[in-house]
């Protein structure tokens, strides 16, 4: 699992979705704490949730190294925010994009190593995916948006179900870069359309 690709894509969740905690926070008029408190949440919260689900013990989550960055990332962010807190609007979906992709990818690889069951695989990339961030948006007094966006959570499970056909492929940085592409290309594909597309083929009125 300690691959490159692995490693780089852990980073770029990790920072994604820390400062898509701080946008959160820093969007509903949080202080220093609640950007913390709402960044650490939204990177560790779909990993608890992962991994209580699939039983495996939740301080395998708490290495020096993620907290480190975890930290680094909303102090400067917390540092820089008057400056980029009114890009909100602009970045924020795309930072929580990125993230949406990156756990999602890590918590199907995760599960794999514990077995080829596609039911676990498929569990673990979607709690993975958007359990931070819903965790992240009732802190914050909003509605969840992975509750609200249909696409959000399929997203999720359609890169478990490819993770749970593809195996170990997954593991190559291609693979791993070209998923994270393709989810964050459909994702603010259908934000920037407000999902008419994606209703349509729900058959929505």
């Amino acid at each position: 699992m300690e691959s490159l690709g692995w490693l780089v894509l852990h980073g770029i969740g990790t920072c994604a979705y820390a400062a898509s905690g701080a946008f959160v926070a820093l969007q509903a008029k949080y202080r220093m704490i609640g950007v913390f408190v709402l960044g650490l949440t939204t990177s560790f919260g779909g990993g608890v949730i992962r991994n209580t689900v699939i039983g495996v013990p939740v301080t395998k989550l708490w290495d020096r190294e993620t907290l480190l960055l975890v930290v680094g990332t909303l102090a400067v962010l917390y540092i820089l925010s008057t400056k980029w807190i009114r890009h909100w609007k602009k970045w924020g979906l795309f930072f929580d994009s990125i993230g949406l992709a990156s756990f999602s990818l890590q918590g199907a690889l995760y599960a794999r190593q514990f077995g080829d069951n596609l039911g676990m695989t498929v569990m673990a990339a979607l709690f993975t995916g958007i359990g931070g961030g819903v965790i992240r948006d009732l802190l914050a007094g909003r509605k969840p948006i992975a509750l609200r966006e249909e696409i959000h959570a399929i997203l999720a499970v359609l890169v478990g179900v490819a993770v749970a056909i593809g195996g170990r492929g997954f593991l190559e940085p291609i693979p791993l870069f070209l998923t994270i592409f393709i989810v964050v290309t459909v994702r603010m594909f259908a934000v920037r359309y407000k999902h008419k597309v994606w209703d349509k083929l729900m058959f929505h009125r």
